[in-house]
């Protein structure tokens, strides 16, 4: 196993294209005096999920999560309004949280790895303001067996590396990757689904390796039961550039995802204007009269579960199952030799293994080597658990619709963030959309989207 952590940096020349250089941002809270990197205590009154002594508000909020955080903390700053934020869940941060580890103190997620990276100034200036952040450029590698059938580790996306490692090529520059690349792709200008769609973006070879079971796996459909758009946007890479993700700012939150809503919800205005109550379902309440009196509802739970009465099928989604484990000193102090190792094949359940202990963002005792074990999580794409994934054919896109047409029609309802507009949205994504329709609130009175997460892609220049 490696010694020491997989490095936060990539090689150069492309560490230099993460314009995060240093640590940067602050961090309300801790320049305030507190010092524990452990989410804070909620009060028993705040996780009773009581409503009763709410009172009338601007806004009731459903979902602790970016979008219902960002709009509560935007209202409350900018226009004074009141929220209450509630959430079925006995934290804030949605599937952001993190926490430290109740048996070893290593910083851990509660629902999978985020790695933050955006092209968008307006978001990277806002995030800033409410954490302090250290540059990371997030690679991850997938354990694949080669021609030979033997393991290799291989950078994903795919390089010339991968490559030559998994065929037994001998590719030196960016031409001959080109060259590799044309000659292996199967042509079609108009696929009419994902395998065909990833045949003429890598070829059969890249398609068998690395894409057709870990999609499968993650959606348990299938390349060629999806739709092509799900697979045309592959990446291509004719260097050697191993950044997962090519945005400008690539970082880590130094204490934490989970205190970014801390500083959000808990300083400023938003810590007189902003009530939270957890453990708190907003149906139970509702069916049972208990919620309080507000001009607007937001509402950030899936659009179907909202209409669950109305007869109409559910939408479809992915879960993730988490199987975590505490490995006692292993050596050197790590399991594995890079934060992320993904496993394509069809022979292993899981499609990957995350292991925390390797980011920079740990506390102190964690970093300097007093931490002997480590944890990782092994992730289960399942069909059944809490929603993550929206799953992409033409059967959802028209049901979907049809929960739409009902949306529009809500009056005093405004649906916001991925589970409800029935899309996936990055983390940046989901801050610009939040973002955005604070603006829509401010000139026009209403809180409404302004585009798709495709055609902010477009606008980053992610997407052509």
């Amino acid at each position: 196993m490696p010694k020491g952590p997989f490095s936060p940096r990539a090689s150069k020349p492309w560490d230099e294209l993460n314009l995060v250089t240093d640590k940067c941002g602050v961090d309300l809270l801790f320049d305030q005096g507190v010092k524990d990197e452990a989410p804070m205590k909620h009060s028993e009154e705040v996780l009773s999920g009581d409503l009763s002594s709410i009172g009338d508000v601007d806004l009731l909020i459903v979902g602790a999560g970016l979008s219902g955080c960002i709009l509560a903390e935007r209202c409350a700053t900018e226009l004074g309004l009141t929220s209450v934020i509630i959430d079925k869940r006995d934290h804030i941060g949605g599937n952001v949280y993190d926490e430290l580890h109740k048996e070893t103190g290593i910083r851990v997620s509660g629902y999978g790895a985020h790695l933050f990276h955006t092209q968008f100034d307006r978001v990277w200036d806002y995030v800033l303001k409410y954490s302090e952040w250290e540059p990371f450029d997030h690679r991850v590698v997938g354990r694949v067996a080669d021609v030979d059938g033997v393991d290799q580790l291989v950078p994903i996306p795919p390089t010339s590396i991968t490559v030559n490692s998994l065929f037994k090529e001998n590719i030196q520059s960016e031409e001959e990757m080109q060259a590799w690349y044309d000659k292996v792709r199967v042509p079609n200008a108009e696929p009419k689904n994902g395998e065909e769609a990833a045949l003429s973006r890598v070829g059969p070879q890249l398609y068998e390796k690395i894409f057709k079971h870990y999609t499968k796996k993650q959606w348990d459909k299938y390349p060629a039961e999806l739709d092509a758009s799900v697979l045309m946007r592959l990446p291509c890479r004719t260097t050697t550039d191993d950044r997962y993700f090519p945005d400008k700012y690539q970082a880590l939150p130094v204490r934490g995802y989970t205190r970014i809503f801390e500083n959000m919800l808990f300083t400023g205005a938003p810590k007189d204007l902003v009530k939270l109550r957890l453990n708190c379902d907003f149906f139970k309440a509702k069916e049972e009269g208990k919620l309080p009196k507000h001009k607007m509802l937001v509402f950030t739970g899936p659009i179907d579960a909202f209409y669950a009465s109305q007869g109409l099928p559910k939408l479809e989604y992915r879960s993730i199952r988490f199987e975590e484990e505490v490995v006692q000193e292993p050596e050197e102090g790590y399991f594995q030799e890079a934060m992320v190792v993904n496993y394509p094949a069809a022979d292993v359940p899981f499609t990957r293994i995350v292991e925390y202990k390797h980011t920079p963002n740990q506390p102190e005792n964690v970093k300097n080597g007093e931490v002997k074990s480590t944890v990782i999580c092994k992730e289960y794409s399942m069909a059944e658990g809490d929603p993550y994934y929206p799953v992409p054919n033409p059967a959802n896109a028209a049901l979907y619709e049809k929960y739409k047409a009902l949306a529009e029609k809500e009056e005093g309802v405004c649906f916001v963030g991925r589970l409800a507009s029935y899309k996936y949205f990055n983390m940046d994504q989901a801050i610009l959309n939040a973002l955005e329709m604070f603006d829509s609130l401010l000139e026009k009175g209403t809180l409404e989207p302004r585009r798709s997460p495709m055609d902010m892609q477009k606008e980053a220049g992610l997407l052509r």
